[in-house]
């Protein structure tokens, strides 16, 4: 098995082969609590007028995501994973958009298939990877907007190839290089209410839950659901 680290939008375009499209802080952290709260689905967009679009038409129970860190306009919840751990979402279709992971998703056009990667369901995803047995699995690891790189992001990326390739990362020292980067001052900054302390806490935990989460494109969409790890 060949592995592949990549970065930002740019190399989720180029990505081949299996591809784990990563993004910590927050959208694939917020994706798998809301799984694990009861989550039938989640569609998958780029930009949020094409998730409202697509809302307006009946498609889906709930909106999640964010521009700017905030909650868009007619959304029903942010890109939080302490916020969406507070709702039931039992049976539920939810509609995600974000800045960095869904563009990923989207941008990963020329993968075979796709999984979304965060640290708590690193274990499940590498396993369920395994199980198929490809020839190539991309990592992408898609930053801050796509555009810029982010410790969690390259940490969570490089975390994971090393687990594919049957090394055993100290977890926890992982942990300490991140929340000593810049990417976290945000979330316990008082004038940005829109990050919680907890998002920190709840993303920054390996191995949370025993399933991965797989892209299904169908009729042109893409449709995120749990796969066993």
């Amino acid at each position: 098995m060949e592995v592949r680290l990549g970065s930002l939008s740019r190399d989720a375009q180029e990505a081949r082969g299996t591809t784990i499209i990563i993004d910590v802080f927050r959208a694939f952290t917020t994706a798998a609590i809301a799984f694990d709260h009861g989550a039938k689905e989640i569609i998958l967009f780029a930009e949020p007028e094409d998730a409202l679009a697509l809302h307006k038409k009946g498609v889906g129970d709930f909106l999640m995501g964010e521009v700017g860190g905030k909650k868009p306009d007619g959304f029903d919840f942010g890109n939080s994973p302490y916020e969406i751990s507070q709702v039931d979402l039992t049976g539920k279709t939810l509609i995600q958009s974000t800045r960095a992971g869904t563009v990923g998703v989207e941008a990963a056009s020329n993968a075979s298939d796709i999984f979304l990667g965060s640290f708590v369901v690193a274990q499940a995803t590498v396993d369920a990877i395994k199980r198929d047995g490809p020839g190539l699995v991309s990592i992408i690891a898609m930053g801050d907007q796509g555009v810029n790189r982010a410790d969690e992001d390259e940490h969570c990326g490089i975390y994971l190839r090393n687990i594919l390739e049957d090394r055993k990362p100290d977890f926890d020292a992982v942990k300490k290089l991140i929340l000593a980067g810049g990417a976290t001052q945000k979330f316990f900054d008082p004038g940005q209410p829109q990050f919680h302390p907890e998002d920190v806490t709840l993303a920054l935990e390996a191995d949370r839950y025993d399933f991965a989460m797989k892209i299904s494109r169908e009729d042109g969409l893409l449709v995120a659901r749990k796969h066993a790890g």
